[in-house]
C-alpha cells in the first residue's frame, strides 16, 4: 500500500506544480494585458483605423489562442477573462485570430459602420449611399491585397448582375462601369468586368498601375495572402516583394488586355439622365455604374511650418540607396516613417534622426518595431521622441521637445510621413455618406 500511495502522492504534487505554474503565468499575462490595455487607451491606439477583430464576450472562453495567433504581436490581449482589442491600430486584417478561435467568438470586420466616420456607408453589395456608385478595397476600410481583390471582384459581379437585368443599352458611348483606380482592387474589378463581357474603363491618375503600392519603398515586402484573380490566375504567396508584385500586375494587364487609361485622374462624378458623367482633364466618360477603388492615401499631410516648401522636403522615399553620407530627418511614427528610417540607416554613412510627436512608438507593425528598436538602441538612428518640427532651413532643422527645449540639427533632407488626407472630400461631393451621419439609405431600387 505504501508504494502506490507514494506514487499517487508524487503524481498529485507534480500535477499541482504544473497547474500552479500555469495559473501563475496566466495571471501574470492577464496583469500585463490589463496594463497594456490601459496604456493603449491613454495613447489613443486602442481604436482601429480599418478592420479589427470583434470579440463576442458571451462566447469567448479566454483561452488566448487568438492572442498567440496574431502575427502583429499585441493587437489582442486577455482582460477580465475575455479577449479584448488592445492595439487596434496594428490590426492589418490577417484574420488568423478568427481562424484560431476554438469557439468562433471572433469576427474580423469593420464593426458598426454607423459609428465609423472614416468608412463610407455601404450595403452588403458594396454599394454606397449614392445609387449606382460602389466602393471597394482600402477606401472601404479593409487592408491587404487579398481583401481589396475580393471586394473588387464582388462589386463587379453585382454590377454585372444588374446590367444583365436591365434593358439593353443602345446609347453610343455609354459604358457599363467606370472603375476609378488601378490598384489591386481596381485590377481585380477590371479582370472580372472583362470576363463578364462588360463595357468598362479603368481610370488611373498615375502613369503606372499599382495604386498605393507605387509609393512603397524599393524592395518592400507586401503582404498579400493567397488570392484567386480569375480569369488570369492566382497570387499564391503570403507576401511578395513590391517590384515582383507590380511585375505580376503588368503581366496581368498584358495577358488579359485590360483597358486602363493611365495619367487620367477623375475630377468629378455626377448623375445625369439615368447615368453618370465621370469627368477627367481629358473629357467625359458616360457610365451606368461607377466603382471607386481609390485607396485611402490621398494627398500627403503637411507639417505647416516655415521652410516646408524647400526642395529638400519630401513625402515619400522610393530608393534609400540614392542617399549616402547625408544628414536625414524622418518625421513620423507610423510604418512608413519607420521603414524609411530603417532603409536610410542601412546606408552606413547616412546620419538618420527620427522625430515623432509622441514619447513612444506605438503604431508600428511587429516586424518594423523590432527592427527600429534595435537600430535606436544601437545608436544607428537618433531618436527625438516627443518632438515637433518648428522650422526647416536650407542646412538646419529646428525642433521643439515636449518639455519646451529647442533643438537644432544639421540637415540635408527631410522626409515627412505625417499620414495622408484621404479623398473623403471627393466622396462627399459625389454624395457618398459616412458613418456617424444619417442611417444608410437603401439605394438599390433607383440605380441605373
Amino acid at each position: 500500500m505504501t508504494e502506490p500511495l507514494l506514487l499517487w502522492s508524487a503524481a498529485a504534487l507534480v500535477s499541482a506544480a504544473i497547474v500552479f505554474g500555469y495559473l501563475r503565468r496566466f495571471r501574470g499575462r492577464v496583469r500585463v494585458d490589463r496594463e497594456r490595455k490601459a496604456e493603449a487607451a491613454e495613447l489613443g491606439i486602442d481604436r482601429p483605423s480599418a478592420q479589427f477583430p470583434y470579440v463576442d464576450p458571451a462566447h469567448c472562453i479566454g483561452c488566448g489562442a487568438c492572442v498567440a495567433a496574431c502575427p502583429e504581436g499585441d493587437v489582442l490581449g486577455i482582460v477580465g477573462g475575455t479577449a479584448v482589442v488592445i492595439n487596434g491600430l496594428r490590426c492589418v486584417g490577417h484574420g488568423r485570430c478568427e481562424e484560431a478561435c476554438p469557439v468562433g467568438a471572433i469576427e474580423v470586420g469593420l464593426g458598426d459602420l454607423k459609428s465609423r466616420r472614416d468608412v463610407p456607408l455601404l450595403d452588403p453589395t458594396l454599394q454606397s449611399t449614392v445609387a449606382g456608385v460602389y466602393v471597394a478595397g482600402e477606401l472601404a476600410g479593409f487592408a491587404l491585397v487579398k481583401n481589396a481583390a475580393l471586394q473588387g471582384r464582388q462589386a463587379i459581379e453585382e454590377i454585372a448582375r444588374r446590367v444583365g437585368e436591365g434593358a439593353p443599352g443602345n446609347d453610343n458611348g455609354l459604358i457599363d462601369v467606370a472603375i476609378v483606380g488601378a490598384g489591386p482592387s481596381g485590377l481585380s474589378a477590371a479582370l472580372t468586368a472583362s470576363a463578364a463581357g462588360l463595357r468598362y474603363v479603368v481610370l488611373e491618375k498615375e502613369e503606372s498601375l499599382g495604386g498605393s503600392l507605387l509609393h512603397y519603398p524599393r524592395r518592400k515586402m507586401v503582404l498579400t495572402q493567397p488570392v484567386e484573380l480569375p480569369p488570369w490566375g492566382r497570387l499564391d504567396r503570403e507576401e511578395y516583394q513590391k517590384e515582383m508584385l507590380l511585375e505580376l500586375f503588368e503581366r496581368m494587364v498584358r495577358d488579359v488586355e485590360l483597358r486602363i487609361s493611365f495619367g487620367e485622374g477623375v475630377e468629378a462624378v455626377a448623375r445625369e439622365n439615368g447615368h453618370f458623367l465621370v469627368r477627367s482633364p481629358r473629357g467625359l466618360h458616360r457610365a451606368r455604374f461607377v466603382l471607386l477603388t481609390l485607396g485611402r492615401r490621398g494627398s500627403p499631410r503637411k507639417l505647416g511650418v516655415p521652410g516646408e516648401e524647400l526642395p529638400k522636403v519630401m513625402y515619400r522615399l522610393l530608393d534609400a540607396e540614392s542617399y549616402d553620407d547625408q544628414d536625414v530627418l524622418v518625421v513620423g511614427g507610423g510604418d512608413s516613417a519607420a521603414e524609411a528610417a530603417i532603409g536610410l540607416a542601412r546606408e552606413s554613412r547616412n546620419r538618420v534622426t527620427l522625430s515623432y510627436r509622441k514619447e513612444k512608438l506605438v503604431r508600428l507593425k511587429k516586424k518594423n518595431l523590432e527592427k527600429i528598436e534595435e537600430l535606436l538602441a544601437g545608436g544607428v538612428i537618433r531618436p527625438l521622441l516627443g518632438s515637433n518640427v518648428t522650422e526647416i532651413r536650407p542646412e538646419r532643422v529646428a525642433l521643439e521637445m515636449a518639455g519646451g527645449e529647442r533643438v537644432e540639427i544639421d540637415n540635408d533632407y527631410v522626409f515627412v510621413f505625417a499620414g495622408g488626407v484621404p479623398p473623403f472630400g471627393f466622396l462627399n461631393k459625389i454624395g457618398v455618406r459616412f458613418g456617424g451621419e444619417q442611417e444608410l439609405v437603401a439605394a438599390g431600387a433607383n440605380a441605373a
